[in-house]
């Protein structure tokens, strides 16, 4: 008889018809091995593939032509797809019928003392050996089971054909293995289907349930956009501003959200967070209090990371922490035209404020403390192509140290708080912004940071705005302002002229020349509809011949240095401040304030935003799981585990002593198997040879 399970379906022993061929296939082994090896290619995808993902991130991510072709596979929900659901409802059906074909034999063959062997037979065994003792039949087959019974085999004396067979085994619970592995697979997927998405997938299909996908109080939502509070099983999330409570949680569903009727109500009573030095968090913890809606128990807990709450069946996890609403007010700068009036502004994170007739703010987050690497782009990467002609790009760079160049500092600092925010116009389209309260030292350099980017997949390019000897912005918004100034930059060039020229009559012509070319220069930089900054000026020089590009921009730039000084000189006086002293300091300034000029026409914002106050509102997000399938696949990982255990490291073996009549006494034949030979089996072997045959 064979020890080994077979691979083979059930075969039934009626006529073959459509229905034998099913059963046979749906229970051999070698199906459910291809049914396994498929589900894990499949769960595969579904570790490389985000899942339950909004739909537009999938359309941002592989374009609509693959976007359809993997929805159609239900590639976005994998897990919950009907392929993937059939495909382990067959492995069950496959699994349990092996389990139910080859169960009985292996209990059978685990019983039997496989007593209708032959001398013949044993004869032919690999591991055998012949002695011949004094005793008699009797006595020699009872010394022989007693000392197999000493080495931990459990052994039977059967009259045989004129002699005496001691039939012996042990490691007969190997056959557990097999059995409480193939048990532990069926257990593990009825346990993972109930913890599934199936059933909310039912609610769906049957009950008429429809994810939510507008916007509103959670109280006004319809009854067809929410799951009872005896729904079997759901994982969603709430989110609580501290000091607020809430009993309903939202499931995120590719279309909307389903919302999720709690049996308690949860109220976060404080929200604890800290951080290691590059910023990330070392522990956050929520101290809730949880209140029964039926029976109006009451409990006080901490709710932390790997140590959830479990109350009335359901577990209430820490999963992550958001802005719950902070209060903020801001200080608004113009970004366009030559007004400097400044305006207070406030907002409320996941709210909006109306700026004007033509623009809201969409408040998107806040953060107090941002540990960052801060060596970023200028706001110019924002534009998708328009970049500088490479010929002057690196005359430019050269003269004025453009903030175009990406600083590769890997230092992490602390930058403060920033505010997030998007700038969205009454036709719908909007950019985001991240503006950061206090100024940073970049390579030396004390500026602003004023972020921008056109897509949420975007990383944000960096405006830098200088910061002046108050350390503040005003200083970079008045010669902005200055430089939409048409009379201020006529006044700038005429006296960039009288500087620069001696008064004479020979010099008048030269210096009337010079205003103009000074005129022009801060023109061109102001831009117009063909552009503006350092990007108008390569165009125009493009106009020279290619020989001359080079020399005649370090002539233009010389000359658009010395007009930014006397632009900046008269917009101070005009507010009634002294001129700023001609030094080092000043100097780079101007220059970092000029390249900021450059970019700040890729900004795309007609204010810049300054956070001035704020009051921080911490929010807690907390996953709320029922999970009755849990106990089930845990006692299935168990049964696993010793079914493993059983077929790898308990080995059977079997051992035959056949015993007759001999000259002067009995004669013995030992014949020993295992289904694996290994060294252990050896060297058990060899000392039994040694054992058995030894005198009393």
């Amino acid at each position: 008889m064979s020890d080994t399970p077979s691979t083979s379906g059930i075969q039934l022993r009626n006529r073959r018809g459509p229905l034998a061929e099913t059963v046979e296939l749906l229970s051999s082994m070698r199906f459910a091995i291809a049914l396994f090896v498929v589900i894990i290619f499949a769960a595969i995808i579904g570790t490389i593939v985000q899942q339950s993902q909004p739909m537009p991130n999938y359309i941002n991510q592989f374009g609509p032509f693959w976007f359809e072709v993997f929805n159609k596979l239900g590639l976005y929900a994998i897990y919950s797809s009907w392929w993937f659901v059939s495909m382990c409802a067959l492995l069950v059906v496959s699994t349990s019928l092996c389990i139910v074909h080859n169960t009985p034999k292996m209990l059978k063959d685990m019983q039997s003392w496989r007593e209708k062997v032959r001398e013949a037979s044993l004869n032919n065994f690999h591991h055998k050996t012949h002695w011949q003792s004094p005793l008699s039949r009797e006595q020699l087959a009872a010394q022989t089971a007693q000392r197999l019974g000493h080495a931990g085999y459990g052994a039977k004396v059967i009259e045989k054909d004129g002699a005496i067979l001691v039939s012996a085994k042990r490691g007969a619970g190997n056959k557990f293995g097999y059995i409480f592995a193939h048990s532990a697979i069926v257990i593990i997927l009825v346990g993972g289907m109930l913890d599934s998405d199936l059933p909310i997938r039912f609610q769906q299909w049957m009950l008429g349930k429809t994810a939510f996908g507008g916007t509103g109080l959670i109280a006004d939502i319809p009854v067809q956009h929410r799951l009872g509070v005896h729904n079997p099983t759901y994982r969603g999330n709430i989110a609580l501003p501290e000091g607020a409570a809430g009993n309903t949680a939202i499931l995120p569903r590719p279309d909307g959200v389903l919302l999720q009727d709690l049996p308690f109500t949860i109220q976060l009573k404080k929200f604890d967070i800290d951080f290691y030095s590059t910023g990330m968090p070392k522990l956050f913890a929520s101290h809730v209090t949880v209140r029964s809606n039926e029976s109006g128990k009451t409990v006080d807990a901490v709710v932390e990371v790997n140590k959830p709450l479990i109350f009335e069946g359901v577990a209430i996890y820490q999963s992550s922490f958001e802005d719950g609403g902070s209060k903020l007010k801001l200080l608004g700068h113009p970004m366009q035209g030559s007004a400097t009036t400044t305006f207070g502004l406030d907002g409320e994170v996941n709210g909006s404020t109306k700026l004007n007739d033509e623009y809201t703010v969409e408040w998107s987050d806040f953060r107090p403390f941002n540990v960052e690497n801060i060596s970023g782009r200028d706001a110019r990467a924002v534009t998708k192509g328009e970049s500088l002609n490479e010929s002057f790009s690196r005359s430019l760079d050269k003269q004025l140290g453009s903030a175009a160049k990406t600083a590769h500092n890997k230092d992490l600092k602390n930058v403060g708080p920033s505010v997030q925010y998007k700038l969205r116009d009454k036709t719908g389209q909007a950019r985001e912004y991240q503006n950061y309260m206090q100024p940073v030292t970049i390579e030396g350099d004390t500026v602003f940071l004023a972020g921008v980017r056109a897509n949420p997949s975007d990383p944000f390019s960096y405006l830098r705005i200088p910061a002046d000897d108050e350390h503040s912005v005003r200083e970079w918004m008045r010669l902005r302002a200055a430089l939409q100034d048409p009379a201020l930059r006529q006044k700038a060039a005429a006296n960039y002229a009288a500087h620069a020229m001696p008064q004479s009559k020979a010099g008048d012509v030269l210096r009337g020349q010079l205003e103009a070319s000074a005129l022009k220069g801060l023109e061109i930089f102001a831009g117009d509809s063909n552009g503006a900054g350092f990007f108008a000026i390569s165009r125009f020089l493009e106009k020279v011949p290619q020989a001359e590009q080079t020399k005649a921009a370090e002539i233009f730039l010389k000359i658009l240095n010395g007009s930014m000084w006397e632009l900046w000189q008269a917009a101070r006086a005009q507010d009634g401040k002294a001129a700023a002293a001609l030094d080092e300091t000043h100097g780079r300034f101007l220059q970092l304030a000029t390249n900021a000029l450059s970019d700040s026409f890729f900004y795309g914002a007609p204010v810049y935003l300054q956070l001035d106050e704020f009051t921080q509102i911490k929010a807690s997000v907390f996953q709320v799981t029922r999970s009755p399938g849990k106990t089930i696949v845990y006692i299935g990982c168990l049964l696993l585990v010793l079914g493993v255990f059983a077929m790898f490291y308990i080995r059977e073996r079997r051992v035959w002593v056949w015993i007759k009549d001999g000259e002067g006494g009995a004669e013995a034949l030992m014949a020993m198997s295992t289904q694996r030979k290994t060294l252990d089996f050896e060297q058990e072997f060899k000392e039994l040879k040694e054992k058995l045959p030894q005198s009393a």
